[in-house]
């Protein structure tokens, strides 16, 4: 009769010692993860928040100019939500695969150039263009990140040095060339964003795709690779990034009434990041919100509405700073209260196959003391002796007087 393996009914990682039944609930990575569901109540706490200040936002703007929530200014403001959200769409993306692309800000102003200029051959071709160009630019990107396995901020960085100089060759605004308005079709184009954005958040928050998405996220050693399945997320989001990025650029580019002004494109990247953390996505990657980028990107659009409407000029710079600094405070409340409750507890005891109670995740506990051994040796004969004899004590040679004489 052969003993029964006691890990038998509690398969154990062999690289990590962790029981199978507590890899189940690992996020991040099956040898370095945080047990436990992510929690959602500071997400929907931020979220209430952000619909609050929307309100409040919009009611001013409704007092200041009535007209810009009616009939073509509403429209306009639409698409200026549509064309803001896609680069926050960007940049939130790739945010959480934990690889940020800062080149989105460049590649909008690049495509709404070309589409200035590109205009009169039809929009389809302009567009096409700009798309592919988008395209294999986020590629190379993508895997410059992967295969160096450098960061993305970095990376992306030196893309966008390339894409403001392609933005420097025009020094005077460009007119915008062609007949497509996008204000036609308002309505439709902010129903497809909202519903791009709501179900990505939607996704985002289900567990295995969540453990999906943040698999590039760091936790050990940031410089190690972390696998296959991390690098073809991370290339994917670079690749969409980029094209919703061109697109945010062409739907600039239609919506306004002016040429188009060159610029580096930075200011844009700022303000898209710093409302992707402004919605609740965490600059550390993986968590984000569900209704937070609509809700950020409509506050914001309102936001300079009701300035412009007040006579006031405030800097894009601005704004994206503000929607930084208050987006990081934003990134330490997630990272705080949306840690899976069993990341700092102690987790539930594992029922062993022999019966006995132990957990994967617990330092073992001390085998209980004995009795402290003797300073020194004990002797080895039969004789018993008193231990506070002298003689045991004393390790002098024995004085001439000692026995018999």
């Amino acid at each position: 009769m052969g003993h029964e393996d006691p890990g038998r009914h509690n398969p154990v990682e062999p690289s990590s010692g962790v029981p199978a039944s507590v890899l189940e609930n690992v996020f991040d990575d099956p040898a370095h993860g945080e047990p436990g569901r992510d929690r959602v109540a500071v997400h929907v706490v931020w979220e209430l928040l952000l619909a609050a200040a929307l309100a409040v936002l919009t009611w001013l703007l409704w007092q200041a100019e009535p007209a810009a929530l009616r009939d073509d200014g509403l429209r306009s403001l639409l698409v200026d939500v549509v064309a803001l959200g896609l680069l926050v769409l960007a940049a939130g993306l790739t945010l959480r695969t934990s690889a940020v692309n800062l080149a989105v800000g460049p590649v909008a102003v690049a495509a709404a150039l070309h589409v200035a200029e590109q205009g009169d051959r039809g929009v389809e071709v302009a567009l096409g263009h700009a798309v592919a160009v988008a395209a294999v630019g986020g590629l190379a990107v993508g895997l410059a990140v992967v295969l160096l396995h450098v960061p993305g901020w970095a990376a992306s960085l030196a893309g966008a040095a390339g894409v403001v100089v392609y933005i420097q060759q025009r020094p005077a605004p460009v007119l915008v060339q062609g007949g497509y308005d996008p204000r036609d079709t308002a309505f439709y184009l902010f129903a497809g964003f909202a519903a791009v954005a709501v179900l990505g958040g939607l996704f985002g928050a289900i567990r295995p795709v969540r453990r999906l998405i943040g698999r590039f996220r760091p936790v050990a050693d940031p410089a190690r690779r972390r696998g296959g399945v991390a690098a073809t997320i991370v290339v994917f989001a670079f690749v969409l990034s980029t094209v919703f990025a061109a697109l945010a650029g062409i739907l600039f580019a239609s919506n306004g009434d002016g040429p188009v002004v060159p610029t580096e494109g930075l200011g844009w990247t700022t303000l898209a990041v710093g409302i992707a953390l402004l919605g609740g996505t965490s600059a550390y990657g993986r968590r984000g919100a569900i209704f937070g980028t609509l809700l950020a990107v409509s506050l914001v659009v309102v936001l300079r509405a009701w300035l412009d409407a007040e006579g006031w000029i405030v800097s894009r710079w601005a704004v994206g700073g503000v929607a930084l600094g208050v987006g990081l405070v934003v990134t330490r409340l997630v990272e705080t209260y949306g840690r899976p409750r069993t990341a700092g507890a102690e987790p539930e005891p594992v029922p062993r196959g022999d019966g006995t109670i132990s957990s994967g995740w617990s330092v073992p506990r001390p085998a209980p003391v004995g009795d402290w051994p003797p300073a020194l040796p004990t002797r080895t004969d039969d004789t018993p002796t008193d231990p506070w004899d002298a003689s045991r004590w004393d390790d002098r040679p024995p004085r001439w007087d000692a026995g018999d004489r």
